[in-house]
C-alpha cells in the first residue's frame, strides 16, 4: 500500500512495479499520472479542469524559455519531493536560475516544474476514490494564509468561513472527476487556488495519496478516513462503506495550527514559504469561529498578548497592507517601534511610532528592544522576493524573535487572523481557558 506511506512510498511505487510487486489501491499508472507534471496537466485538460499554466523542464535554458513565455512570478519545484522542498516563487531570472539549479542537484531524474504562480486563497480537500469511480469528500478546508505559504505551513480551517457556494461546488465537481479519470483507488488530496481577480478555480496539485491533513479532518468531522481508505484498497466500495458525496459540514469551527522548531534548528529562519518547516500542528474547535482560532493558536505555543509593544519592520511593497494591520494593534492600546522605513511611514499616516536604528548600521535598539521583554509580537515581511537571507537586518530580527520566544509574523494574513481574535475574544479569555 502506498498512498498510506506518504511522498516516501509514492517515490518507490515506480521502482516496485518493475519488481512485479502487487500495489493495492492506486496503481503505480495511477500514481504517475498525478506526479508526473506533462501527463497531470494532459488528463485535467481532457477532464477540462483548468490549471495554473505551467511546464516541466529538464535544464536551465528550458526554464528560462518558459519564463519568457509565461512571465514572472513563477512557482518553481522538483517534481516527486515532500514537503515543498526547493519549492520556490521567484520574481526574476537571476533566482529562476539559481533556484532551477538547485532543484536539478536534488533529483536530475526527474524534471523541474514551472507553473504561472496565481495569487488567491487557497483550499485543499482530502477524499477518497473506490474502484467504481465514486468519490468520498470529509470536507472542504480553508488556509488562512494566501497562495504560496506551504499548505502544511498554514493555518487550515474546516468548513470554509470565506468561500462563496459556486467555488466549493466547483472543488467538489473537480474532486470527483480527478479520482474517477485518475482511476485513484484509495485516499488522494487535491490543492485549489482561487484567483482573487477572477474567482476562477485552479487545481494546484494532486497527490495520490494520504495526506498530513487527513488525521486533522477525521477528527474534525467524525468518519476514520484511514480506515475508509484501507477498506476500500482491500476492495470495498463506498456505497458498502455509507460514505459517498461531500460530507454536511459540522456545526462547530475547526482550526488546525501548524507548530515549528525555529529555535532547536540552527540556521532555520522562521519565514513562511512554499517550503514546509512546521514540525507539528495543534486543533482548536469551537462553535465561535474567533475562540476556535484562539484555542488552536494558545495549544499551538502562540502567547496571545493583548497588550506590549509590536515591532514592525516591512518591505516597500507590503507597507500599504500592513498599515491597517498596525494601525488596529496601535487602537488596542499597543506601543508601536519600527524600522526606520517603515516608522516614517507609519508616521505619516498618523499612527505615533518610534523609529529604530539598523542592525546593519550597527544600531542596537532592535536586539536591546526585543531582549528586554517588552515586544509581544514581531511582524517582519521580506515581500515574498528569492533573497539571500544570510546577514539580513529582516533574518537578524527573525533570529532574535525566535531565541527570545516573541511571536514573529512574516505573512500579513496571519496578523489579521490575531487581530481578528484579539478584538473579539481577550475580554472573554478567562471564560474561554475554563
Amino acid at each position: 500500500m502506498c498512498s498510506l506511506g506518504g511522498q516516501t512510498a509514492i517515490n518507490l511505487a515506480d521502482d516496485l512495479d518493475r519488481a512485479g510487486v502487487k500495489i493495492l489501491g492506486s496503481d503505480n499508472k495511477a500514481i504517475t499520472e498525478a506526479e508526473d507534471r506533462d501527463l497531470f496537466v494532459a488528463a485535467l485538460e481532457k477532464l477540462k479542469i483548468p490549471v495554473p499554466a505551467g511546464r516541466a523542464v529538464l535544464n536551465v535554458d528550458e526554464a528560462k524559455k518558459v519564463a519568457a513565455e509565461l512571465g514572472f512570478p513563477l512557482l518553481v519545484r522538483p517534481s516527486f519531493v515532500l514537503g515543498g522542498r526547493m519549492m520556490h516563487i521567484v520574481y526574476d531570472e537571476k533566482a529562476l536560475v539559481k533556484c532551477a539549479t538547485e532543484a536539478l542537484k536534488i533529483n536530475p531524474k526527474y524534471p523541474i516544474l514551472i507553473d504561472k504562480y496565481i495569487t488567491g486563497k487557497e483550499c485543499e480537500v482530502d477524499a477518497v476514490c473506490d474502484q467504481n469511480g465514486d468519490v468520498f469528500i470529509p470536507g472542504i478546508m480553508e488556509h488562512i494564509e494566501r497562495a504560496g505559504v506551504h499548505s502544511g505551513d498554514s493555518i487550515s480551517v474546516y468548513p470554509t468561513f470565506s468561500i462563496c457556494e459556486t467555488a466549493k461546488k466547483k472543488m467538489v465537481e473537480y474532486t470527483k472527476k480527478i479520482g474517477k479519470g485518475l482511476r485513484i483507488v484509495g485516499p488522494f488530496n487535491i490543492q485549489f487556488v482561487i484567483d482573487s481577480l477572477t474567482d476562477e478555480v485552479y487545481v494546484i496539485e494532486v497527490n495520490p495519496r494520504s495526506s498530513r491533513t487527513v488525521p486533522f479532518l477525521a477528527k474534525a468531522v467524525g468518519v476514520p478516513v484511514a480506515e475508509l481508505s484501507t477498506q476500500v484498497m482491500f476492495g470495498k466500495t463506498l456505497k458498502e462503506l455509507g460514505h459517498v458525496g461531500l460530507h454536511p459540514a459540522k456545526e462547530k469551527w475547526y482550526v488546525k495550527t501548524p507548530t515549528f522548531s525555529f529555535s532547536k534548528i540552527v540556521g532555520s529562519d522562521a519565514v513562511l514559504s512554499p517550503e514546509m518547516k512546521s514540525t507539528g500542528e495543534s486543533i482548536g474547535y469551537d462553535k465561535n469561529f474567533s475562540r476556535a482560532v484562539y484555542k488552536s493558536l494558545k495549544a499551538a505555543g502562540l502567547p496571545m498578548a493583548n497588550y506590549g509593544t509590536v515591532l514592525a519592520t516591512v518591505t516597500d511593497g507590503d507597507k500599504e497592507a500592513a498599515f491597517s494591520l498596525i494601525k488596529r494593534f496601535y487602537d488596542l492600546g499597543f506601543n508601536i517601534v519600527a524600522t526606520k522605513g517603515t516608522a516614517t511611514f507609519l508616521k505619516e499616516r498618523g499612527v505615533r511610532t518610534r523609529a529604530l536604528g539598523r542592525i546593519s548600521e550597527g544600531s542596537e535598539d532592535v536586539p536591546r528592544l526585543i531582549r528586554s521583554g517588552y515586544v509581544a509580537y514581531v511582524i517582519n515581511t521580506s515581500g515574498g522576493k528569492q533573497k539571500d537571507q544570510v546577514n539580513t537586518d529582516g533574518s537578524t530580527i527573525r533570529h532574535l524573535a525566535v531565541q527570545n520566544k516573541v511571536p514573529v509574523f512574516t505573512c500579513l494574513d496571519t496578523v489579521k487572523i490575531v487581530l481578528d481574535v484579539l478584538e473579539e475574544v481577550t475580554t472573554t479569555v478567562s471564560r474561554i481557558d475554563e
